[in-house]
């Protein structure tokens, strides 16, 4: 597998930059996870939007399934013969139903019962702790498994769905000041390192990252639990 970062903040991006997008691929199969503002654009660096095998969303807030409304516009003027599936909570149900466009774009709901074969990908999902459904997408090939966030509060729970994960690619929204004045929705640094660490992953990659944040903060936070850590960044590319 290789998972490629074509945006890497949230809420919303610092100038030239994107939300949340990430570009999964083998020799075969070609995954978009996350689809949010600016990602379209980048990912056509690397292949162009009619060549992915599927879109897989993991929750329905703008900064991570944003660009799915221009990306139909590039299936429909590029005369796309089959339709495009993404993958995505079916609530809230009318942002799900926009998903779908004419015979270029089909949405497909997920859930913690959804299990997933593209390609020679198998992929699961896990709830998350959001203020709307959201799901850790865990993606295993072979005996490489690599685990991907989504947004999510931190609980218990966390730790078992990322357990052996050779690599974590984790949002870190927030630092612990943050929630200490009441931040909600999403982990901080050290939130993510404390999981990783409980977990036993062995790569923990930073990503939602806050645009207004010194990215330094949000590193050294996640050190203090998890040492083998790292910011995402535009373009950095992974193996497994």
């Amino acid at each position: 597998m290789k998972i490629t970062v074509l945006g890497c903040y949230g809420p919303y991006p610092p100038a030239g930059q994107c939300c949340s997008g990430y570009l999964l691929q083998d020799q075969e199969t070609a995954i978009l996870l996350d689809c949010g503002n600016g990602v379209l654009s980048r990912l056509r660096y690397y292949l162009e939007p009619w060549e992915l095998s599927a879109v897989i969303v993991s929750h329905l807030h703008a900064d991570h399934y944003g660009d799915v409304a221009i990306l139909k516009y590039a299936l429909m003027l590029h005369q796309q013969a089959e339709p495009l599936t993404v993958y995505a909570p079916a609530e809230p149900q009318d942002i799900f139903s926009s998903l779908n466009y004419k015979t270029f774009l089909k949405a497909e709901p997920v859930n913690e019962t959804t299990e997933l074969k593209i390609g020679r990908m198998q992929i699961s999902f896990t709830p998350a702790v959001h203020s709307v459904p959201s799901y850790l997408i865990t993606v295993t090939a072979g005996e490489k498994k690599f685990v991907y966030s989504g947004d999510t509060e931190y609980s218990p729970f966390l730790a078992a769905a990322v357990a052996k994960a050779d690599l974590f690619l984790c949002e870190a929204n927030f630092l612990e000041e943050d929630l200490k004045k009441g931040a909600q929705n999403h982990l901080s640094a050290g939130q993510a390192g404390q999981i990783a660490r409980e977990g036993g992953v062995k790569r923990l990659v930073l990503t939602h990252l806050f645009p207004e944040r010194d990215p330094g903060l949000t590193v050294r936070e996640a050190q203090k639990e998890f040492p083998d850590c790292e910011l995402a960044q535009p373009s950095s590319v992974y193996e497994l």
